[in-house]
């Protein structure tokens, strides 16, 4: 901040998290913090080579992944990923989206000098015709988007353990964990969150679901989490989305599947079952909750054939 002193830049709407980051700042030489409250903040004092930046996990009105990925190439400096709960998933997730790590939460001095220690070079960035697979303004299924940002190589670890290979959309190992991740979110900030399962009776050929999976992506926006459930069935979260918008959602998918004629392995038309619910809701306390009314109202649209059931 031309005073010498390099800044450690909290990017967060909790004011908690701030005064946790000065906190355990003050005992440390040669730092300062600067709190702001969205990554456009942020870049209108673009940070310099050496500085550090926190991103709150739970960022209002953001998803934090994806304001890592629109960073890539406007920053220079090492970015972290601010976490509550320790969770595998979370390092490989927040590195394949251009962070350097995560740091749990609450912060100490400790572990903020181990993170600023390793700061001391600017943060490899990639030319801008190398950038394609991680511009967040093209849907692309999310294999498509874990690359190794040093190389921009497909990171086939990464791959396997979050996306579906028929499909190419997230596991239902991935699911689980966002959402736990977007349910914690939406009832942080008071925001709505629907959970939408869609499926059909019997099999289909990997080509079939392929084609139903670029439907899925076509349909939804970058923020929307989607993925496959089991063998006939998929699972969406659709964050800052009631069930009106889920259900307009889920409608174009029905339309388009029909429109392209798609057909199961016994070759009757794959007719697609859709289930929706959403929070907030005065029967929703868990993450639990909104899964199983959601399954619920599936299993109903399935059995009654009305297409789309909007559960409790």
């Amino acid at each position: 901040m031309g005073d010498g002193l390099r800044t450690l830049r909290v990017v967060s709407t909790d004011e908690s998290l701030s005064a946790n980051a000065r906190a355990a700042v003050a005992a440390l030489n040669g730092w300062e913090v600067d709190a702001v409250s969205s990554v456009g903040e942020l870049l209108q004092r673009p940070p310099v080579p050496g500085d550090v930046i926190l991103m709150d996990a739970w960022l209002r009105g953001e998803n934090v992944y994806e304001a890592c990925r629109r960073m890539v190439g406007k920053v220079r400096c090492r970015v972290f990923v601010v976490t509550e709960v320790a969770n595998e998933m979370a390092g490989p997730i927040a590195r394949f989206s251009g962070a350097t790590g995560i740091i749990e939460r609450p912060l100490t001095r400790s572990g903020l000098a181990q993170a600023l220690e390793s700061s001391a070079g600017p943060r490899p960035v990639l030319p801008e015709a190398e950038r394609g697979p991680l511009d967040p303004s093209k849907n692309e299924l999310p294999e498509a988007l874990l690359v190794d940002l040093r190389t921009g190589e497909p990171d086939a670890k990464l791959a396997r353990a979050v996306c579906d290979p028929a499909t190419g959309l997230f596991n239902y190992a991935f699911l689980n964990y966002k959402l736990d991740e977007e349910f914690k979110r939406a009832v942080r900030f008071a925001q709505p969150l629907s959970c939408v399962m869609l499926g059909f009776e019997g099999q289909a050929d990997d080509a079939t679901l392929r084609d139903l999976a670029g439907i899925f992506l076509a349909a939804s926006r970058d923020t929307d989490v989607l993925g496959r459930f089991d063998e006939s069935s998929f699972l969406f979260l659709l964050p800052n989305t009631g069930p009106d918008g889920a259900r307009i959602m889920a409608q174009r998918v029905r339309e388009q599947a029909e429109a392209q004629g798609l057909r199961d392995l016994v070759g009757d038309p794959m007719d697609l079952a859709v289930g929706i619910s959403a929070c907030p809701h005065p029967t929703v306390k868990r993450r639990e909750d909104l899964f199983l009314h959601t399954r619920e109202a599936y299993f109903r649209a399935s059995s009654s054939g009305v297409g789309i059931v909007v559960g409790s």
